[in-house]
């Protein structure tokens, strides 16, 4: 008899993949729009190769080709961390398809154990592109051997494991706590948002401990603190020795711990999984209503409202469309409280860069955060089976989606202000600059909006499973979001340039005509398609 774990997770693999719809369906639209998301997907790869790869060839230039397994390592296992910490509740626990799997004849730590696999499968296209591109980049400067080349592929499939098992334990954690109280999704949001403070925070105690080594800011030790924090990061160094040393000692650590606290972490989780979903079960189906004075709200502001209430009951679309705003919120008021220049110090690493320089790029700075995905992308896909009823309703696509976006310009535009202002404060910007700032932030948060809801209606996807699926992976989602996030990096950096040699005013004046135009072009593209629909 196969194995039941391999079983299931066929299972959930053949009924959630767009490749399986693609060989059965014979709707050409929906293998079209199938077809375009695999090729944006491969485009982000590509891109996220073509910077690893850039990235293994600067460390070689500068003679650090030695460092390149070890950050490799670090690279995978902190994405392996990110994108496990904020997938758990969707897809350990509080699934859609939790009674139908439970009523099959397997046990809960099999069902939890290949919920976490199907994440896994999920996530590895982006650890192997990571992989792939450095060992590119190592090969150039190093070039190693054909045992080094397979070690270090079959390993590439071991090493995210551990890191995303800490990430589903603190998950787990999390849920745990949090089932035991009435208002269970805000808890976790807050118990989520509190470990992400932490996270950050540890790079402060990281940054001493290399400090209290003596370690200067040179070439030759930046080679050590890699080293270092490879030392105390365990995984990391049993990749690296693995790779450049073929220790086979470190090959069998790597793999029978991670089998090892695999086997561990679901023994117990699965003793307490039916409880624990239960207990999220039940607080879902017994919400007391009671009547109330009804508002008034216009078509429009009953659509935000909708979008609003769907957010705060979902901790995987809370955490996940708000985290912008959270960060956001965080750096407007550090800035408060430290001084800009120590700030600039410690992320320049003592590059020559004024806050004066930076009076230009203000608004950049915090869309980086606020447009790092915007709920018009997700919202669409999230309907789901519901669609129909959205659709029965007397109101129009246009309208629909009018909505949509005003809620994301609701939820963005407070939050970016409020951490302009505080950045205009802390730098001393003149009255001039900060108004302009202001004024191209709310043009910045008019196309995320924007652009976002084509993405999200371009790419619908209304037969999932699972949330996650749409607002972690979405096809949507993908391409709103690495595009976005490069195009902002790389902005940044062109506009404090040229702030050096043009008055700084006009730039942001003729940001903030480009950006309107593109909100425009973007909204005007929204209805089009949302009128399409109808």
């Amino acid at each position: 008899m196969k194995n039941k774990n391999l079983i299931l997770l066929k299972m959930l693999l053949d009924s959630t993949s767009p490749w399986n719809v693609l060989r059965h369906c014979k709707d050409k639209k929906k293998k079209g729009r199938i077809i375009g998301a695999y090729v944006g997907l491969t485009i982000l790869y590509l891109m996220l190769m073509a910077y690893c790869l850039f990235s293994c060839i600067g460390y070689g230039r500068i003679g650090l080709a030695e460092i390149i397994p070890a950050i490799c390592a670090l690279t995978i296992s902190l994405i392996a961390v990110f994108f496990t910490f904020f997938k758990t509740n969707g897809y350990l626990f509080n699934f859609k398809e939790y009674d139908m799997l439970m009523s099959l004849p397997f046990d809960a730590k099999t069902v939890a154990g290949c919920k976490f696999l199907y994440m896994y499968l999920k996530s590895m296209p982006w650890y192997m592109s990571i992989s792939v591109a450095m060992l590119i980049g190592y090969e150039l400067y190093v070039t190693p051997s054909v045992v080094t080349w397979l070690v270090w592929m079959i390993l590439t499939f071991i090493l995210p494991v551990i890191p995303m098992l800490a990430a589903a334990f603190a998950g787990y954690i999390i849920t745990r706590i949090s089932a035991g109280f009435r208002k269970t999704n805000i808890v976790q949001t807050v118990l989520s948002f509190g470990v992400v403070i932490l996270a950050f925070s540890s790079r402060f105690f990281i940054e001493s401990m290399i400090k209290e080594d003596k370690v200067e800011e040179t070439l030759v030790n930046a080679s050590e603190s890699i080293n270092n924090v490879t030392d105390k990061y365990l995984p990391a160094k049993w990749f690296q020795l693995a790779v450049t040393q073929t220790d086979i000692l470190s090959i069998l650590l790597l793999v029978v711990i991670s089998i090892a606290l695999f086997e561990i972490l679901f023994f117990f989780v699965g003793r307490s999984y039916r409880e624990i979903n239960s207990k999220l079960k039940n607080h879902a189906a017994s919400r007391k209503f009671s009547m109330t004075g009804q508002k008034s709200r216009s078509v429009l502001n009953s659509i935000a409202f909708k979008e609003f209430r769907r957010m705060t009951g979902s901790t995987i679309y809370m955490t996940n469309g708000s985290m912008g705003e959270f960060m956001a919120l965080i750096i407007g008021i550090a800035v408060l409280f430290i001084d800009m220049d120590t700030i600039l110090y410690k992320i320049t690493e003592g590059a020559p860069v004024t806050k004066e320089m930076l009076y230009p790029a203000i608004a950049l700075i915090v869309y980086f955060c606020i447009g790092m995905v915007a709920t018009t992308v997700m919202s669409p896909s999230l309907e789901g089976k519901n669609y129909w009823i959205v659709k029965s309703l007397p109101i129009s696509g246009k309208v629909l989606y009018q909505g949509k976006m005003l809620f994301n310009m609701y939820m963005t535009v407070p939050f970016a202000s409020f951490a302009i202002i505080c950045i205009c404060i802390s730098t001393k910007a003149p009255l001039l600059t900060s108004i302009l700032s202001l004024i191209l932030g709310v043009c910045l948060c008019g196309f995320s909006t924007t652009w976002g809801c084509v993405c999200g209606i371009k790419h619908m996807r209304l037969d999932w499973e699972n949330e996650v699926e749409v607002i972690k992976q979405g096809a949507g989602v993908a391409i709103y979001m690495f595009p976005n996030m490069i195009a902002t990096m790389l902005l940044v950096v062109l506009v404090v340039a040229l702030g050096t040699k043009i008055d700084q005013n006009i730039i942001v004046g003729a940001l903030i005509l480009i950006v309107s135009a593109l909100a425009m072009i973007f909204y005007k593209k929204a209805i089009k398609l949302a009128e399409k629909q109808a």
